[in-house]
């Protein structure tokens, strides 16, 4: 068995985003000013975390946020970054673009919710779910091939105990501190990605794979919308199976956590 932590962080802000339009895949712009300061007060936040490995949207928003925030981090300098497509938001077909009261606009006319409505050319909410799953495997397998022999201790590679750090711990309050649900738990994955994959992502989580939660962690704030450089944090046990390594436990430690956007942090950075 293999224990890791998983902290998914969304990318920062955008033009597009400030101005409410939709970016999809086809739209692959850069970070706002304000977007690269809140990818600096995240690199700040989690600037202590040792992360073993680290994947990201090869759209260029979430590869500039994933660059800032690893340099910022004082322990993970020699740690490759995997641009994986996988990770990319949400196509949205014709409505990618365009403000998103029109996509609002188009779901209203064919009679279904904003949020289940598909555009035409665009990706179902399933469609992202399925990929979502697809790289959850390689995730597992990634972390197998890099760290199951290389000559950690035995409680760095998910022995009962460190199964028991993904099945325990949801009862306690939280610290708020960058290293929330780590503790016992050697390995530590990064992904960044995007608004409506993360969304999707969350939902699979609690829903298909039935992740422990917090008690105190409504759901409501589970499944909301993740704001720009949100972070969110899982902690994982996978299992050997004959179709290669397996989800057996998950838990989720916080979602769409924003303490390093206040105010205060925002201001550092910019002076």
């Amino acid at each position: 068995m293999l224990t890791f932590s998983l902290t998914v962080v969304r990318h920062g802000e955008t033009q597009y985003n400030k101005e409410k339009l939709l970016q999809g895949q086809g739209v692959d712009t850069s970070l706002s000013e304000p977007g690269l300061q809140q990818a600096e007060a995240a690199g700040l936040y989690l600037r202590e975390l040792r992360f073993s490995n680290v994947f990201v949207s090869n759209l260029q928003r979430a590869r500039q946020t994933a660059e800032i925030i690893m340099r910022n981090n004082v322990h993970s300098s020699g740690v490759e970054m995997v641009f994986d497509p996988l990770l990319r938001e949400r196509g949205f077909g014709i409505a990618e673009g365009q403000p998103k009261e029109d996509l609002k606009n188009m779901a209203n006319a064919a009679g279904q919710s904003c949020r289940d409505y598909t555009p035409p050319g665009g990706e179902t909410l399933e469609q992202v779910r399925l990929r979502c799953k697809k790289f959850l495997k390689s995730l597992y397998q990634r972390m197998v091939d890099d760290h199951s022999c290389s000559g950690q201790s035995s409680a760095a590679v998910g022995t009962e105990a460190g199964a028991g750090a993904a099945e325990s711990g949801t009862d306690g309050p939280l610290a708020g501190l960058p290293d929330d649900g780590m503790e016992g738990v050697p390995l530590h994955a990064l992904v960044v990605s995007h608004g409506a994959y993360i969304r999707v992502a969350v939902r699979h989580f609690v829903e298909d794979l039935q992740c422990s939660l917090p008690q105190d962690l409504k759901m409501s704030k589970v499944l909301s919308a993740c704001p720009n450089t949100g972070i969110s944090r899982f902690v994982l046990t996978v299992s050997p199976s004959e179709s290669g390594p397996a989800l057996s436990a998950v838990r989720c430690v916080f979602t769409n956590r924003k303490d390093h956007l206040t105010s205060r942090n925002i201001c550092y950075i910019t002076h």
